[in-house]
């Protein structure tokens, strides 16, 4: 057996590497218990750096280390002189480099990097813009990488066009880039600035037409990968709207005011103000939203003294203010009216689409055919489906809306995990067209019936309807956004899975709801119908508590001003 080699067993080469693992923890607990001691004896000197380097350099996640050498590079900045310190520095910047082929993702040696490099009086950033190359050719989708880069650019007051033409670079040789398709989205808005449209907004006409070509290659390329699919929903979303009151109503009955604003606000928090002026003359008041809760709103309303609704004049004109976007509109309360209004349109304010130009709209229409093409090579892609959903809601939301129905079906069907995601985006959808569809009717009555509706979304827009029919849906709960339909006088919500009714509270008009058929468990339930001075009729037909003994007793302590009320 002399001069054999001998192999070790499983069982040894496991125990021996049982050993070299505590070795080492001995080591690095020992390294980090003696950094901790010299810092809070306060000995920050290079003995401290060369102890967090050994423990760095193998796990440089170790945030409170990186925190320890700040310190110590702080301290040593006023004791070196201009050379020694550049050396130092130098050596730094290699120690951050090996440890990020370590980790190219480690969070605490990027940021230290540009805490370093933000120290320097005349940094090399261009040596800075190699290196973040180099990690990019490594991983291109290194979003802290990609990050870093974006510090660097800022700092070097690199060019959008040059950073621009670098994600081009990249894009061009892997289409599967989500990082650079998102650096696009930052970088566009700014070589391209449109007025009134913001930091992130909508592109001329002729960039985003060239945008929408590129991204088109690239997900014909690859149908599955998601990357281009999301960049294409950026270019066909648009900015943020400008700040605008949507309605304004005035109410003589209940000597109330009331506003719609574009994006929800917390009036009275910093520069969200809102001035009243009745007749010309300033009028303070006190805010609130309608369901009483201190939250950002789309609805704000106040209560008027008696003098400005006084019917001897031939009329009152009330204007409100709102100062962050120095927005305003103005109503009229003739003499005799009970109610006067003002309301922005869906369709001329393009609430719910951007206005097409010809030549966009043929580009639309071109890429929805070529996706259905691909959506028929590709019938599971989610990615195709969702997108010429987007697309018909683009074009035409009410022309398509029976093709985007049968879409969504198809989609469910293929992405069962997001059902309830579509739903919800399906049931914002076909809100959206019924809003259009009663204003083009000029009433104030909206059928929601047998939509399959899941969730009710732009509430705000709905402040002057009178009647709304939400029967036969999927509506779990009525929300406290409902409290703003402040005119609604007939609210019918039958065979639905309703279970709370926390946003039928405070409806000044309310005077018949339905709820038959659905999961109301218990009278207490409908303590919130208490707040609803005009409710007379309520229908509660098939609900659980219905069935419970003594249920008509309870309700009619419990809603004694209601004169009707059917179990």
């Amino acid at each position: 057996m002399h001069g054999r080699l001998k192999v070790k067993t499983s069982e040894e080469q496991a125990e021996a590497k049982r050993l070299e693992r505590e070795q080492k923890l001995k080591l690095y607990q020992s390294a980090t218990r003696t950094v901790f001691q010299k810092r809070q004896a306060g000995e920050l000197d290079e003995s401290v750096l060369e102890l967090t380097s050994q423990i760095l350099g193998a796990n440089p996640d170790f945030a409170t280390l990186w925190n320890c050498r700040r310190e110590v590079l702080q301290q040593l900045e006023a004791q070196k002189s201009p050379e020694e310190l550049a050396a130092l520095v130098k050596t730094e910047l290699g120690f951050l480099e090996s440890c990020l082929r370590v980790n190219p993702k480690s969070y605490g040696t990027w940021h230290h990097r540009c805490w370093l490099l933000g120290r320097l009086p005349e940094p090399n950033w261009a040596r800075e813009l190699e290196l973040c190359a180099r990690f990019l050719e490594v991983d291109e989708r290194n979003f802290h990488c990609w990050d870093y880069r974006r510090f660097v650019a800022a700092q070097a007051a690199v060019p959008p066009a040059e950073e621009l033409a670098f994600t081009d670079s990249l894009i061009t040789r892997n289409f599967s880039n989500y990082s650079s398709w998102h650096y696009r989205s930052c970088l566009l808005p700014q070589l391209h600035p449109q007025p009134d449209s913001g930091p992130q907004g909508r592109l001329p006409e002729d960039v985003l037409l060239k945008e929408l070509e590129l991204v088109q290659n690239a997900f014909f390329t690859d149908p599955n990968d998601q990357s281009a699919w999301f960049y294409h929903r950026w270019l066909l979303g648009r900015a943020d709207p400008q700040d605008a009151l949507r309605c304004l109503h005035v109410s003589r009955d209940e000597a109330c005011l009331t506003v719609s604003l574009s994006r929800p606000v917390l009036v009275g928090s910093g520069t969200e103000t809102l001035l009243l002026t009745v007749d010309k003359s300033p009028l303070a008041v006190e805010w609130r939203t309608p369901d009483g809760r201190t939250r950002p709103s789309h609805v704000w309303l106040c209560d008027l003294p008696a003098a400005s609704l006084n019917d001897q004049l031939p009329q009152h004109t009330f204007r409100v203010i709102w100062t962050a976007g120095d927005a305003q509109k103005e109503c009229v309360l003739l003499k005799g009216r009970q109610e006067g209004w003002c309301r922005d349109s869906a369709t001329d304010e393009q609430l719910f689409r951007c206005e097409l130009s010809v030549e966009k709209s043929t580009v639309l229409q071109s890429e929805l055919e070529s996706c259905k093409e691909l959506q028929e090579l590709e019938p599971e892609n989610k990615w195709c489906l969702l997108t010429i959903i987007l697309l018909m809601r683009a074009l035409d939301p009410l022309l398509y809306e029976k093709e985007t129905l049968q879409y969504f079906q198809t989609l469910k069907a293929v992405d069962p995990m997001r059902a309830a995601y579509l739903d919800d985006l399906r049931s914002k959808f076909l809100l959206e067209n019924s809003v259009l569809k009663m204003e083009y009717a000029e009433v104030r009555v909206l059928h929601l019936g047998h939509k399959d509706l899941t969730v009710l979304c732009h509430l705000e827009q709905l402040l002057l309807v009178t009647h709304l029919d939400l029967s036969h849906n999927r509506l779990r709960a009525l929300p406290p956004a409902l409290a703003a339909l402040r005119c609604l006088e007939v609210l019918q919500a039958n065979d639905n899975a309703i279970e709370s009714l926390d946003g039928v509270t405070s409806l000044p008009r309310l005077q018949e709801l339905s709820l038959c058929n659905n999961r109301l468990w218990q009278p207490t339930l409908l303590q919130p119908l208490a707040s609803c001075p005009r409710l007379a009729l309520l229908h509660l037909q098939g609900n659980p508590l219905c069935q419970a003994v003594g249920t008509s007793e309870h309700l009619a302590e419990l809603l004694p001003s209601v004169n009707s009320i059917l179990t």
